[in-house]
């Protein structure tokens, strides 16, 4: 369904009318697209404090001009004539306590008001240190200051915060975050650290960038239509050859985008105890990503829900996420540097009336994440990560009532629903082969939900 109010707030009319009532003035978001693959300007890299990051090698793959201002350089105004910048870059992992928190201010305060429309900001921390009570309560200032900055900055930018130890580590990051592939990723908290296994985590040119999938087969389930769709699309965009998975009852929408895709149709129901060795058994070959999309709702108020409702909805979303993924890390069906991502939702980390066993479900695939990561990375060289949409436009939330649609649509950072192709995007970053430092991460598709994120 389409977002009217977004349509009226892009005319004349109805940005004088919305600023003089108050009301949210959401910005059309630049997405990727053929014609508009990378962000419209430079990227002005700025540091905070000493660093020992090589950023420029990374920077450069970004597909923007790169300008480098270094502390003691004076700053331009936007009105002398230099471009925009797209992208904003600050270097905060030198920040280690109270005092030198103030060059974060004195680095982006001149600049944050010249920052493009669908501009980025991307602040880099380094990790905790527990032996430095001071480093530790400077680098998560950043994390307060970052969420801050992005539910303030408005015109469709985007704030988030990487932390990291190794520039290189953080290619494949550093490229979604400063991309219009993440245009509805925003207050996000990123940590990209080295760590033991097989996964790769180098970040080398590729013989073909937009193709890093190629050769590699992935798999999404509940991916007929929605957000399983977008994902498989998404994913033979970038090379690599889709396995569809979705319940019989889908077979010819399954079939259809199969085809279309030059992938294949698998259908079966994921709550089938033997779900995970059917699919091992009807896999073309071994496999590289596996994307666990499927899902269902069965939403009622707790004083009303039988158990059947309750325990359909921990079967399809949790339970069989479970037993697939244990079945197929067993039988090695997941080549060493293999991607697993499953579909949490923000419903599991701030809760819903109304969706007690949704949240449940959802908020079980955050543990399932956070405790399957350095285990699956350790013994088969598997990253597990998992996205958390929001209000995305989907046939689903089209059909809620008019009001509650209008509050999820508006109660985010950027005052405005998500698409599926942004829950898609961000799946593709995490199967990315360079995305072998990021693990054990819970990222929300969300635009910066107000409430709970």
């Amino acid at each position: 369904m389409a977002d009217r109010y977004l349509s009226l707030t892009g005319t004349a009319p109805g940005r004088f009318l919305t600023r003089r009532l108050g009301l949210p003035q959401p910005a059309v978001l630049h997405r990727w697209s053929p014609d508009r693959p990378v962000l419209d300007g430079p990227v002005l890299h700025l540091t905070a404090g000493p660093s020992s990051l090589d950023l420029a090698p990374v920077l450069a793959r970004t597909g923007l001009t790169v300008t480098t201002r270094r502390p003691e350089d004076t700053v331009g105004d936007p009105a002398d004539g230099s471009a925009r910048p797209a992208a904003v870059v600050l270097d905060a992992t030198g920040i280690r306590d109270v005092d030198t928190l103030a060059r974060v201010h004195a680095a982006l305060h001149p600049v944050v008001r010249s920052v493009a429309p669908s501009g980025r900001i991307v602040v880099l921390g380094a990790p905790l240190d527990p032996a430095d009570h001071h480093q530790s309560a400077a680098q998560q200032a950043l994390e307060g200051f970052t969420r801050s900055l992005g539910k303030e900055i408005g015109g469709g930018r985007t704030v988030n915060l990487v932390r990291l130890t190794d520039a290189g580590a953080a290619g494949s990051t550093l490229r979604f975050l400063l991309s219009p592939r993440a245009a509805y990723v925003s207050g996000q908290v990123i940590d990209v650290l080295a760590a033991a296994g097989s996964a790769p985590q180098a970040d080398a040119p590729r013989a073909d960038p937009g193709r890093p999938l190629a050769g590699r087969t992935a798999l999404v389930t509940g991916a007929a239509r929605g957000i399983g769709a977008a994902v498989a699309e998404t994913l033979a965009r970038d090379g690599a050859r889709v396995v569809v998975l979705d319940v019989p009852q889908a077979e010819q929408d399954a079939r259809s985008l199969a085809d279309r895709l030059g992938g294949t149709a698998l259908t079966l129901d994921v709550t089938a105890a033997d779900a995970g060795e059917r699919i091992a058994a009807e896999l073309p070959d071994e496999l590289d990503v596996l994307v666990h999309n499927a899902g269902v709702t069965r939403d009622r108020r707790l004083v009303n829900m039988p158990a059947e409702r309750w325990s359909s909805v921990l079967d399809v979303n949790l339970a069989s996420v479970l037993r697939t993924t244990d079945a197929l890390l067993a039988k090695g069906t997941l080549r060493p540097g293999g991607r697993i991502v499953a579909t949490a939702s923000i419903a599991g980390l701030a809760g819903n009336a109304g969706q007690t066993n949704y949240g449940a479900s959802k908020a079980g695939i955050v543990g399932l994440v956070r405790s399957l990561a350095p285990r699956a990375l350790a013994e088969h060289g598997v990253t597990v990560n998992a996205v958390a949409p929001g209000f995305i436009e989907t046939r689903m939330t089209a059909a809620i009532p008019l009001f509650l649609r209008e509050a999820g649509r508006r109660m985010n950072s950027l005052a405005q629903g998500g698409l599926p192709v942004d829950v898609a995007e961000t799946t593709a970053w995490l199967a990315d082969p360079a995305s072998g430092a990021v693990n054990g991460q819970v990222v929300r598709v969300c635009g910066q939900s107000l409430l709970g994120a």
